[in-house]
């Protein structure tokens, strides 16, 4: 097995290797129907896949419990995965994986029962939720930055964090975000693959005219009294 798999692996106690390994059976079983991932990963699940999702909730580094929600699960990560690990590594954290394919839901609700691990299935377009109020937001190979965010602003809490795993190019997204949002943000080296990061995003908001440095170079200065 890879170090990351391996790592993994001697990380979590046998009793949530043996949920991960169950799980690893399901994705096999069910990926020639639905397409879960990529077929030439089905032989490396446990770095290709687990230990990827696992440092998204490593670099979230929650203390406590709280909400986290996956949008875009897929297969479910890393939404089933975080709550597989956070089982028994942070029980009070409720993990909701938002996916609008009903069969990719039905095999993520399937995955919640067979490994004994409660996570909530909402099988509906992200766009019609109401606002979660999440303390955590994740989306793995979902979409640009620029359409990630406009979903971290409308389900985080005002103190929430967004952990968005990106490819080799997540400089260039990054860049193109900063031209419409504003927020602060924290980029840690990925693990599985050193050409790809995570980004950890706090205090998302759209940009308006007043943040514009044209706009402010044309305020008037203030008179003294």
């Amino acid at each position: 097995m890879p170090a990351e798999g391996a790592g993994l692996r001697a990380r979590v106690s046998p009793e949530t290797a043996v949920r991960l390994e169950i799980y690893a059976d399901l994705l096999r079983k069910w990926n020639p129907k639905i397409n879960l991932v990529a077929r030439s990963t089905l032989g490396e699940v446990w770095e290709r896949h687990f230990a990827d999702s696992a440092q998204v909730l490593d670099v979230a580094a929650p203390a406590s419990g709280g909400l986290w929600v996956d949008l875009g699960s897929g297969g479910g990560f890393p939404g089933a995965v975080v709550a597989i690990l956070a089982a028994e590594e942070v029980p009070d954290l409720d993990v909701v994986c938002v996916e609008s394919d009903q069969r990719k839901a039905a095999f993520l609700r399937t995955v919640s029962r067979e490994t004994s691990v409660p996570f909530e299935v909402i099988s509906e377009r992200i766009e019609v939720l109401d606002p979660f109020g999440a303390d955590f937001l994740s989306a793995r190979a979902l979409a640009p930055l620029t359409d990630l965010l406009p979903h971290a602003e409308r389900h985080l809490k005002t103190v929430g964090l967004a952990l968005f795993p990106k490819g080799e190019r997540h400089a260039e997204e990054l860049a193109e975000a900063q031209n419409h949002w504003r927020f602060s943000v924290e980029t840690a080296t990925s693990s599985t693959d050193p050409k790809a990061v995570i980004f950890k995003f706090g205090a998302v908001r759209r940009a308006s005219v007043a943040d514009s440095p044209d706009h402010r170079r044309r305020q008037p200065e203030g008179r003294g009294r």
